[in-house]
């Protein structure tokens, strides 16, 4: 994948050289390594049924795939690759999902928190699931919208959750663990599974609620809110249903397609948050002692055919080496290649096209 004005961009983010309208080769942040953890569960859903990159709209605008009731635009940043939507102060932000949830789904995005108009620091970045009588009615039922619903806010001091039905609140609580930090990004992932509601932060499980959400509803929306504080940046926004069932999908049907293992655009190093996918696939595998696979890596079609190619091949080759030395599957049980953008299953036309043909394949040999 390749990666004007912005409105007022406080001078305070431009001295520091992290806001910029165009795009910069600068090196982000050292890569973590990523590890074998037994608390870090996260599962992205296989099917998408909404992702915005933002890729499709000018630098500038606001996304055409988005609403609000306040102000936004799409800017680059000189240290963290890709289009961010940069969310205005005092405002709801609602993607355009037009479709009911199912009973099991993920969402995920890039959240990189920078400081405000007067240099304030202090992050405070709602998100909401719910179940709206209007998805399109910004002000439906002012801080607890819809039917019901799980509101969470994340900061730099503290995060809580408050859920909610027929206009009340039901369960409260917060956690300190792993505050949100000035101008670093952090993934957040968040795993419906009926009424239970897991949200994680980067590899760290924050809540794991099993009663968040009242059964028998829609649930239709998802909201971010935002403050006066700190300015919030989001990127690569994800909405999936349910985690496949890894081991049927491999053992029984003999292939597995996986949207969980993550790099970053032209690398081949696995990123952290790859963990869940990996550990499941693991255990697959070391149930089944006597299966062989084969791990084919794809691509979409930005860039160099050949590059895509020879990508495609390097990163098949660092899965293989994960489950061999983070996970102890043997290698002799793995052979890998790679196609590149040659067996697309979706068009390249669309962003969400293009992150259907990023994937990672295993076949049973």
């Amino acid at each position: 994948m390749k990666t004007n004005c912005l409105f007022l961009v406080l001078i305070s983010i431009l001295s520091t050289g992290l806001l910029s309208g165009q795009d910069t080769q600068q090196t982000a942040p050292a890569e973590q390594k990523l590890s074998a953890t037994s608390k870090y569960d996260f599962i992205p859903g296989e099917s998408l049924m909404f992702f915005d990159d933002f890729t499709q709209d000018n630098i500038g605008d606001f996304p055409a795939l988005w609403n609000t009731d306040g102000s936004g635009e799409i800017v680059t940043t000189n240290l963290f690759p890709g289009r961010w939507l940069k969310l205005g102060v005092g405002a709801e932000f609602v993607p355009s999902t037009k479709k009911v949830f199912p009973d099991n789904f993920t969402v995920e995005f890039d959240l990189l928190p920078i400081p405000g108009t007067n240099d304030e620091k202090t992050i405070i970045f709602g998100f909401y699931i719910y179940s709206a009588l209007n998805p399109n009615d910004l002000g439906e039922g002012g801080a607890i919208p819809g039917v019901a619903g799980i509101r969470m806010k994340f900061g730099n001091y503290q995060h809580e959750y408050s859920t909610y039905s027929e206009g009340l609140y039901n369960l409260n609580g917060n956690t300190e663990n792993n505050p949100l930090v000035i101008n670093q990004k952090t993934r957040l992932s968040f795993w419906v599974q009926k009424t239970r509601v897991r949200a994680y932060l980067n590899e760290v499980k924050i809540f794991d609620l099993a009663k968040a959400l009242a059964p028998g509803l829609g649930y239709n929306a998802i909201r971010f809110e935002t403050g006066s504080e700190a300015l919030n940046l989001v990127a690569n926004f994800r909405v999936a249903i349910g985690a496949p069932d890894m081991r049927n999908k491999l053992i029984t049907e003999g292939k597995l397609v996986t949207y969980g293992i993550y790099f970053d655009s032209g690398s081949d190093k696995i990123k952290p948050e790859s963990a869940g996918t990996m550990k499941e696939i693991a255990t697959v595998l070391k149930e089944n002692p006597a299966v062989k696979i084969k791990i084919i890596g794809h691509t979409d079609s930005d860039g160099d055919d050949a590059k895509n190619l020879d990508l495609s091949k390097q990163r098949s080759v660092s899965v293989k080496n994960a489950l061999s030395t983070e996970y102890g599957i043997e290698a002799t049980r793995i052979e890998t290649d790679g196609k590149g953008e040659t067996e697309p299953i979706a068009p390249n036309t669309t962003s969400e096209g293009k992150a259907k043909n990023r994937r990672v394949e295993l076949i049973k040999l």
